[in-house]
């Protein structure tokens, strides 16, 4: 149990857990966030970086595309309904 709170923990990382995983410095990525190049908000006066939408603007940046493909999904086709007599 204790594995899957410090999961919750880490989705929402504070300035040196996110300079740490980005391999920048802390002094880098309080410059990015406050000019607003990296997805960032913050939480009272401190920078909170989301684990999740630093890894999809990493993808973008890369110019990786995503893995996963969109499925059409086509509306159900209804049975024609008997004329009434």
């Amino acid at each position: 149990m204790a594995v899957s709170a410090q999961v919750a923990v880490r989705e929402v990382m504070d300035i040196r857990q996110a300079s740490e995983y980005l391999g920048i410095s802390g002094d880098t990525l309080y410059r990015y966030a406050s000019e607003g190049f990296i997805p960032a908000f913050k939480l009272g006066n401190r920078w909170r970086f989301k684990k999740s939408l630093l890894d999809a603007w990493m993808d973008e940046k890369s110019g990786v595309k995503p893995t996963v493909t969109p499925i059409a999904v086509m509306p159900k086709q209804k049975k024609p309904v008997a004329r009434a007599r």
